[in-house]
């Protein structure tokens, strides 16, 4: 009997894509880990990339590269000519140039702002505000996404306008023209109705509007809110107060786009119109934690006790903070809030406690003595009875959530 010779295993060529993406910042990231997604469930490309800005001009390694395909966000039209001149599939994750025939993955702004718009509404304002970068082709398509979604129910915007709107092709070239009009920006703060529920283009404008209203002693979020867009946790946790954000599903974006570009290096053409990923979702942190309050002196109320939650506070101190007696201020309050400042205490401490779980490793009689519990079986007993689950339980919970093999309900 004729034995049949064995098959020779067929190796497919490995395509050799360079990514053009900033590292620095979260959303860059994000696109790196979907991009990494797809690259380890096919284990058919060699990836280049290196350490690259918004603001360099294209590798020098790329004008004698033999590749077969790019990712990267193509900041200016410079930037898209040289990209085509490699004669290779290109997709862009940015979506700063048109008209050049690149096909485009980005975020939607359109969901964005209208996310950050109910994000809003929905803590009770009636005056609203939009800040950004003019010129700028993301902020602009998200201010007037915004304003769209307000005008629905009937709400207008005051929208900031700079004295003087200079002309930079680069992201990081609007951000820093953000920090020229710094007086012009104030006396716009100032000027606006209150309390206000104002979206900042993107984290980096809404710390830069933080920094402002601190400096001017605007409470927030009482009189001014602040949310920002593309969650980079780094950059919103620093802020003061810390920043709400809408985080986009980079990953997503970086996957789907690795997919178009397998597509179009095998031969397919590209997509006549651009592919618009929605958001995630919202990350509430405390500069959106609010509800609208026109009382001013309930606002400094407030305002202290967020600034004092974790020390040894009394009402009577609030109060007087506050400028009102103990009594008025606790039935003022409880009008506003719904609840009384003893509980919007322990709700700020408890917050904390659980945040503390999750990042760091102390023990619960540290962690006790950090937010104001004292002792930690005191601790202990308070979040096993408001939350209904024990303090250690929650951290291993949280443990598993971050290693993907628990889903809360």
């Amino acid at each position: 009997m004729k034995r049949t010779p064995p098959r020779r295993a067929v190796h497919t060529p490995r395509r050799r894509v360079a990514l053009l993406i900033e590292s620095s910042r979260a959303y860059g990231r994000g696109l790196f880990l979907g991009i990494a997604k797809f690259v380890r469930e096919h284990h058919q490309w060699s990836v280049q990339s290196e350490e690259w800005k918004w603001t360099d001009p294209l590798p020098v390694w790329l004008r004698d590269w033999d590749g077969d395909g790019v990712i990267g966000r193509v900041e200016t039209p410079e930037m898209a000519a040289g990209l085509q001149q490699l004669g290779v599939p290109v997709v862009d994750v940015r979506g700063s140039v048109g008209g050049v025939g690149l096909p485009l993955i980005d975020t939607d702004d359109g969901k964005v702002a209208q996310l950050a718009a109910e994000h809003l509404m929905d803590r009770g304002f009636r005056h609203y505000a939009f800040c950004g970068f003019v010129g700028a082709n993301y902020s602009d398509k998200r201010s007037h996404w915004f304003q769209e979604r307000l005008a629905q129910p009937g709400f207008s915007c005051h929208v900031y306008l700079p004295p003087k709107q200079l002309v930079e092709a680069q992201t990081t070239g609007y951000e820093k023209q953000g920090l020229l009009f710094q007086e012009d920006l104030s006396r716009w703060l100032l000027g606006l109705p209150k309390p206000v529920g104002m979206m900042a283009c993107n984290d980096i404008r809404g710390q830069q509007v933080l920094n402002l209203c601190r400096r001017l002693d605007l409470v927030v979020p009482e009189e001014v809110a602040v949310i920002g867009v593309d969650n980079d946790e780094v950059l919103c946790e620093l802020s003061d107060p810390p920043l709400s954000s809408v985080a986009p599903d980079t990953l997503r974006i970086g996957y789907d786009a690795a997919v178009l570009l397998e597509r179009m290096m095998a031969g397919e053409k590209c997509p006549a119109n651009p592919i618009f990923i929605p958001p995630l979702g919202i990350v509430t942190r405390r500069s959106t934690e609010v509800l609208a309050l026109n009382d001013r002196q309930l606002a400094a109320g407030l305002r202290f006790i967020r600034d004092h939650a974790f020390d040894p506070i009394t009402i009577n101190e609030v109060a007087r903070a506050a400028g009102m007696s103990r009594r008025v201020f606790e039935r003022r309050f409880v009008a506003q809030m719904g609840r009384p400042p003893k509980a919007e205490v322990l709700r700020l401490r408890l917050e904390r406690v659980k945040q503390l779980l999750v990042d760091t490793d102390w023990s619960l009689a540290e962690i006790a003595q950090r937010t104001g519990f004292n002792h930690g079986e005191y601790l202990h007993a308070v979040f096993t009875q408001k939350t209904g689950i024990s303090p250690g339980k929650f951290r291993r919970q949280a443990a598993l959530v971050s290693r993907g093999r628990f889903r809360p309900a």
